[in-house]
């Protein structure tokens, strides 16, 4: 759900009927169009605003306006209003970047990458505004405007204006001369701009010695003359009266604001006062806020627009305005001044101006504004309210840095008071992966929880506690956990808390997948997604999502499962939220197995680069084992074996014990390709994997020992209707069976393979098998099931298999692990071994002395490793030797 927008903040200001035309500057602006950027800087009430106002009017180039203000520190907020403002010149702009204000917020350097070539693409030279940028307070928008300029388009042209110093790098622009800078000292009104001023805009005519004193007072700054002009229109001597301008900016300017105030009418002042509270003006809201005049709002803000009292309007219809900054600051002070003879009143009064406001904002869809009153009043319940929401918490629609900010200000006696500001407090931390901070602020909520009466919100509090910890379970992978924690949170959360719920149905959905209980998975999987989807909580409709593509490609329905990855990288947004990275690894496997690994590299790639930016999660080893797995294809042994000691590292580093399994499996075959047998039977053991301890013994020539590890656990998983792991045990077992010479029974569980693995399109699975497999496929048996198919299989092999150089054709590439090949009489005599031919009819029918065959007997023997016939045998099978 998108935070509502104010649009007002994208409108250049309107130009004012009479304003001094300032050609000077103009000229410096429009010479500058050629740089990448322009800087307006100077202290409040030199006329920024106003300046770049004229000189964009006047321009041939489309603009890009923000007026930011002192919410857009939070970097979402930001982003937001920066895209609305760039699809002002495109509409097209952004269109993908939908999720900025969802928990886990893509990186900027991917968003402003996203939106940089996005410009790119805009045939038009523009000019893009940034309008009181000292009001942001955020490396990471520091970052991001640094990395536009480094990277920005040729025809875009950026303007800063701001009251302070940017906080980037522009030394470098200013040596490559891609900057210009106008300072206060350009910005001083000279004293021609200054005679014009008073007799055109303010309508006094003063002699040139009056101009050249009150010129000199103010040195130029158009705030305190257009002050004083207010002040001198109610004057009689003005010769007497401007000798006491003296001092500071700042006296003159609090001198000259009590003189114009001191001339309105006891109505307008109040106005003016109790209006000062708010950052933005519209005749709705300060009829909220100001209860006391005859007249409306919206006459009074025009009547003030009139009068020049420091107003700007925001919007050509002159619904919205603003005061001028200063001015706002020095009203609210009198505000205070104005009570506080009495102890408390000014603070009760502001708090009271700021709760209108909040309610106002709140009666018309504006929950953050509302918020942000809320706390300005020191209204804790009102604030805690209005972060929960009422369909969907402010913590996800792009407000967790506000609400973060507030509660960490918050004294423990209040959030004490209300423990459901502790939970909120630990899921704002979970939001922005502070983890180590969540168990100490549910500990907290507890604590503040004992001793209450239980009613309908305090059990919902501790159904949130548990959601949490539901979530922190998850990341850890701890089903036990996660279902404890899920149920607990069920039946406490209140039936309307649509949110957490939903949360905790998917974190239910995990623990199930977990477990193995696929069934019952899917169903909370499919409830989340569909309430997610009414709800608008994409984070919640995107894992959910991904745990149903998880469960389809399990399944063996590959297709089904690559489309529903697709919709979750779609889900994600581009640049995509680094949960995605999940979906890219589903992406990696499937692509694998289709034998595509040019795209399955590539999402792999993604996937790592998605996961790193991921806190305390074991993603990163996930796609680690997996290249490991894509190396071992491609017959990097090495490249693996590094891949994953360096998966295995991090993950015993960092307790990821989730993936300790698939490390020990994926370094067995690692240890296999190197024909290190010990090690690999150790390994398989130590970890109880069944399937690589089969594999093993294979490799060893025991297929006795493997198929009956193998035909317990192809019932097992038959009964428990894992179709993953069926299939990868009727392979495996119809590599063993034709090993140990049972050729019917394998080709008939090759024939019922073919049969599972087809509609999903299976390849790797068959050719990493290697040349008993395909063997086993040229049977005429096996070949009849389904020949379009098995020629699709067999193909591929043209790309696993060496071209036979001219020593030895027969030799393939799975016995590249013998010590030494066996020779091509060696091959012959161990060919007639497998038909079952005596050492005196192998003599006879090779025109061999018996000692001849023994001897050659003992050759292969000791090249296999093996020390009877049938291990040979076996271990030549294995071997892909006959």
């Amino acid at each position: 759900m998108m935070m509502p927008m104010i649009t007002t903040k994208l409108y250049m200001p309107p130009l004012r009927l009479n304003v001094v035309t300032r050609q000077r500057l103009i000229g410096l602006l429009n010479e500058g169009l050629h740089r990448k950027l322009t800087i307006i800087s100077a202290p409040a009430g030199f006329g920024k605003t106003t300046l770049v106002s004229e000189w964009l009017t006047g321009c041939d180039r489309p603009v890009a306006w923000i007026s930011l203000d002192e919410g857009d520190h939070d970097p979402a907020r930001f982003l937001t209003y920066l895209i609305a403002a760039l699809q002002t010149i495109d509409r097209k702009i952004g269109a993908g970047l939908s999720h900025l204000q969802s928990p886990q917020m893509p990186p900027i350097e991917s968003i402003m990458t996203t939106l940089i070539n996005e410009m790119n693409a805009i045939t038009t030279h523009f000019v893009l505004v940034l309008d009181d940028y000292h009001l942001i307070k955020s490396g990471p928008i520091d970052e991001a405007i640094t990395l536009l300029l480094e990277r920005m388009p040729p025809q875009m042209h950026l303007v800063i204006s701001t009251r302070e110093e940017p906080r980037l790098s522009i030394a470098r622009l200013r040596v490559r001369n891609q900057l210009t800078e106008v300072r206060a000292s350009d910005l001083r009104f000279t004293y021609s701009e200054t005679a014009e001023f008073l007799a055109s805009v303010m309508g006094l005519h003063l002699s040139s010695e009056n101009i050249a004193l009150l010129e000199a007072r103010t040195e130029g700054w158009i705030a305190g003359l257009q002050l004083a002009a207010l002040s001198m229109k109610e004057q009689i001597d003005v010769a007497a009266f401007l000798p006491s301008f003296s001092g500071s900016h700042h006296f003159i300017l609090d001198y000259m604001v009590e003189e114009v105030l001191s001339q309105q009418s006891a109505s307008i002042q109040t106005f003016l006062l109790h209006t000062s509270i708010l950052d933005r003006l519209s005749g709705p809201l300060c009829d909220a806020v100001f209860r006391q005049s005859h007249a409306s709002g919206q006459e009074t803000l025009e009547f003030l627009e009139r009068a020049n009292l420091f107003i700007v309007p925001l919007d050509n219809e002159r619904h919205w305005y603003r005061y001028h900054h200063l001015f706002a600051d020095l009203l609210r002070q009198r505000l205070l001044q104005r009570f506080s003879s009495t102890t408390g009143e000014g603070e009760r009064i502001v708090a009271e101006l700021h709760t209108r406001a909040s309610i106002w904002y709140e009666d018309n869809g504006l929950e953050m504004e509302a918020f942000r009153h809320a706390v300005a009043a020191n209204d804790t319940s009102r604030a805690a309210r209005l972060v929960e929401g009422e369909r969907m918490p402010l913590l996800f629609r792009g407000g967790v840095v506000p609400v973060l900010d507030w509660l960490e200000s918050l004294p423990h006696e209040e959030l004490d008071a209300r423990p459901a500001l502790w939970a909120m407090y630990a899921s704002a931390l979970l939001m922005t992966g502070q983890m180590t901070g969540v168990e100490p602020k549910l500990l907290a909520a507890e604590k503040a929880l004992q001793g209450l009466e239980q009613d309908a919100r305090s059990r919902d509090t501790f159904g949130h506690i548990a959601a949490i910890r539901a979530t922190l379970a998850v990341s850890k992978h701890q089903s036990e956990n996660i279902m404890a924690e899920a149920k607990r949170a069920l039946e406490y959360l209140h039936s309307d808390n649509l949110p957490v719920r939903t949360a905790t149905t998917w974190s239910l959905g995990y623990a199930y997948h977990l477990q193995g209980n696929r069934t019952a998975a899917s169903k909370a999987y499919h409830e989340a997604v569909s309430i997610s989807e009414k709800i608008g909580h994409v984070v919640i409709t995107m894992m959910a999502t991904l745990g149903l593509a998880k469960l389809q490609e399990a399944d063996n329905q590959l297709q089904m499962a690559a489309e529903t990855y697709q919709y979750v990288q779609k889900l994600a947004g581009t640049p995509p939220l680094p949960a995605a990275c999940e979906a890219h690894l589903g992406l990696a496997r499937i692509y694998y197995e289709w034998n595509d690994l040019h795209t399955a590299e590539h999402h792999g790639e993604q996937a790592i680069q998605l996961a790193g930016q991921l806190e305390q999660t074991d993603r990163v080893v996930a796609a680690q084992v997996f290249f490991a797995r894509l190396k071992l294809a491609q017959g990097d042994v090495s490249g693996a074996a590094a891949m994953i000691a360096k998966a295995e590292y991090v993950a015993r580093k960092h307790c990821f014990v989730m993936q300790i399994p698939p490390i020990a499996e994926t370094q067995v075959l690692i240890w296999l390709q190197q024909d290190n047998k010990t090690a690999a039977t150790r390994l398989a053991q130590k970890h109880d994997l069944p399937i690589l301890q089969a594999r093993v013994l294979l490799a060893q020539g025991d297929a006795s020992a493997a198929l009956a590890m193998l035909e317990p656990l192809l019932v097992r998983a038959e009964a428990k209707q894992l179709e993953d792991e069926r299939l990868k045990i009727m392979l495996l077992l119809a590599v063993v069976l034709y090993t140990y010479g049972k050729q019917a029974k394998a080709a008939q569980m090759v024939s019922e393979a073919l049969v599972i693995a087809e509609p999903g399109g299976f390849i790797r699975s068959f050719v990493d098998e290697g040349i008993p497999m395909k063997r086993l496929l040229c049977d005429a048996a096996v070949h009849r099931t389904m020949p379009a198919y098995i020629e699709k299989l067999l193909a591929e092999w043209k790309e696993e298999e060496p071209k036979s150089g001219g020593g030895k054709p027969n030799q393939p590439r799975h016995a590249e692990s013998l010590i030494e090949p066996l020779s091509e009489r060696e091959l012959e005599i161990l060919q007639l071994i497998e038909k079952g031919l005596s050492n005196r009819e192998i003599a006879q029918q090779l025109f061999l002395a018996i000692s001849t065959v023994k001897g050659h007997n003992r050759n292969i023997f000791d090249k296999l490793q093996v020390q009877r016939r049938t291990e040979a045998v076996a271990r030549a099978r294995q071997l892909g030797l006959l």
